[in-house]
């Protein structure tokens, strides 16, 4: 899987969306709080992984915690991380499967790279891609020639 790079000075408005989301949807977006932590590690573990349950609990251990998540009531639908796995790194992301295809996703990819240009930098790297397609459409990403190798060559698998 490769890398993707994305200018953040180019970003979209994701602001009608969010709006349209919380009005038909009645779900907000935002950080959560460190009294939520285990809440959030639990849900991740369970719908999608061990390894990024690793890596959202390093968005805990940041000051402010870099993650977002989505939220309807008391339900968890959809996270997105950065500054987990390296520094100016976006990811990892996830929506449930019944809500994808609402621009959660999409909301939360955009809110995750708005923090990175505030915390100063002018492009960001999202970092093992599946989706190019995705995010080439979302935010004008481009895929980083040569980076097959990157920070996950390595990535330790847990055995089950």
């Amino acid at each position: 899987m490769k890398d993707m790079l994305v200018r953040l000075v180019d970003l979209p408005d994701i602001g009608s969306e969010e709006k349209q989301l919380f009005q038909e949807e009645n779900m907000v977006f935002r950080k959560p709080i460190a009294a939520e932590k285990s809440l959030i590690l639990e849900w991740v573990e369970k719908n999608f992984s061990i390894n990024w349950k690793d890596e959202v609990d390093v968005a805990f251990s940041n000051v402010p915690v870099t993650c977002f998540i989505a939220q309807r009531n008391q339900d968890i639908l959809g996270f997105a991380c950065f500054e987990c796995s390296s520094k100016n790194f976006f990811g990892p992301t996830g929506v449930l499967p019944s809500e994808r295809g609402k621009n959660i996703g999409k909301v939360l990819l955009v809110k995750a790279l708005q923090a990175l240009k505030e915390l100063g930098y002018a492009y960001a790297i999202i970092g093992g891609v599946g989706p190019i397609e995705y995010y080439e459409k979302a935010v004008n990403a481009k895929v980083i020639e040569g980076s097959e190798k990157s920070i996950y060559e390595n990535l330790l698998k847990h055995k089950k």
